[in-house]
């Protein structure tokens, strides 16, 4: 049995953006067909980086894609190509989401037969001023632009990963690139933007794996490997260039695709290094996560997206954006059928907890059974509820502290995508629940 504690005259934290997504749902008429579902689910954040497929499909958002010819002029504005991201900025700023802009390239998958992008800039200074540009383009109208509402401009993305994927270069060549451009950028703009990076791979070297045995008994945890390794290096080596060099940082970014459990402990970890290195209080994003992605479409994996939503708001992350919000290539589109384009179970897992974060505030909620997340907001006149069973048993259910008598209840399962419900009294192994009252 698990007994869930509510006092919603108790208010803990602001609720917080945990709900953010990777590029946008492109496909359908126009290619915009499916973004009302992001209007719908309050999708706050849409982090655009790998848009529209390898190579940013020639057309969006990344740098070698909006300045094709790298010997131009980077201040004229005929050098640039804007036709098509600006189609796509437009159509999620009128869904009522935020663009967050990774500058930088798509990963390329086949790196190792060869690497067309992932080299550094050859010129990291005209690199900055051409970043400085689609800035300009998209927040002052430069160049027949805009004036979107984009705060945070992320400079390149997991540049220690394997196998040249994202980089080729050095660690020492990609510190340099974030703090040329940083310090441009920061020049330009001052804090009418929010710039970072790195979107760092994770710190899976903090939080092992368990390792069991044959029987599936657990026998201790797995050493990390050296790849695991080489991004802890990374990590230490990145502060420790931009404390010497003064370059600025406004948020750093990371990713990680372990389950809740392991995210946590990374979470926590991050929170108290970032404090130990000189930067307590620097914004941090998870701005790449999915758990258990290869079984999207359940409702296990929709519990465990529920559960690393809560456990996140709970944490220390600010912003956290689920990779991503595609809807046609598996297994990285967890909120989308890949056939039919409509919502699957993790999507109305996000729908739950936008309605917490519309109520603005984490009030207290405790849960007594490990495995059993439970989160609870609420605006001073109403309240709601948003809980899931991760402990892999029936759990009977017992709610103090509240009159739920009127509350509405919803269920989501295999078979119930957020449905209607009587007034719940177990929740079954990977149940995710909303009451609202």
């Amino acid at each position: 049995m698990v007994t869930i504690k509510i006092d919603t005259s108790k208010q803990i934290k602001k609720m917080k953006p945990m709900h953010g997504g990777g590029q946008p749902p492109i496909g359908g008429k126009d290619m915009t067909e499916f973004f009302h579902y992001m209007t719908e689910a309050g999708i706050p954040y849409s982090r655009l980086h790998d848009v529209g497929g390898a190579f940013g499909g020639n057309r969006f958002v990344d740098i070698p894609n909006v300045f094709r010819n790298f010997d131009a002029d980077e201040n004229d504005p005929a050098n640039y190509d804007f036709t098509f991201t600006d189609h796509l900025l437009k159509a999620i700023v009128a869904a009522g989401v935020e663009p967050y802009y990774r500058l930088g390239i798509t990963i390329e998958n086949q790196a190792y037969i060869k690497p067309y992008h992932t080299y550094p800039p050859k010129d990291y200074e005209k690199w900055a001023r051409i970043c400085e540009h689609i800035i300009r383009h998209y927040t002052e109208k430069w160049a027949d632009g805009y004036e979107f509402p984009i705060t945070y401009w992320e400079i390149w993305n997991e540049p220690e990963v394997q196998n040249e994927m994202m980089w080729c270069g050095t660690f020492e060549e990609y510190y340099r690139l974030y703090d040329v451009t940083a310090k441009h950028l920061k020049a330009c703009f001052g804090d009418k933007i929010r710039v970072g990076g790195y979107a760092s791979c994770g710190f899976y070297a903090i939080a092992p794996k368990t390792a069991f045995s044959a029987e599936n008994n657990m026998i201790g945890t797995v050493p990390p490997s050296e790849h695991e390794e080489k991004l802890m290096r990374f990590f230490y080596g990145f502060f420790d260039y931009i404390k010497a060099h003064g370059s600025p940082i406004d948020f750093f970014s990371w990713h990680s695709y372990a389950n809740v459990a392991r995210v946590a402990k990374m979470d926590a970890w991050l929170h108290g290094e970032l404090a130990k290195l000189g930067y307590a209080g620097l914004e941090t994003h998870l701005n790449e996560w999915d758990p258990v992605a290869k079984e999207f479409g359940t409702a296990h994996h929709a519990a465990e997206v529920a559960a690393m939503i809560i456990a996140l708001q709970q944490g220390h992350t600010d912003i956290a954006c689920i990779y991503d919000m595609r809807t046609n290539t598996a297994p990285y589109c967890p909120l989308f059928d890949i056939k039919t384009h409509k919502p699957i179970h993790a999507y109305y897992a996000l729908v739950a907890f936008n309605l917490l974060y519309k109520l603005g505030w984490q009030v207290e909620c405790t849960a007594d059974t490990e495995g059993v997340y439970a989160l609870c907001a609420s605006n001073g006149k109403q309240s709601a509820m948003m809980l899931t069973n991760l402990t892999g048993a029936e759990q009977a259910l017992s709610i103090e502290g509240v009159d739920l008598t009127d509350a509405r209840w919803h269920v989501l399962d295999q078979e119930r995508l957020l449905s209607w419900s009587p007034a719940v009294r177990k929740l079954a192994p990977n149940d995710v629940v909303l009451v609202e009252w």
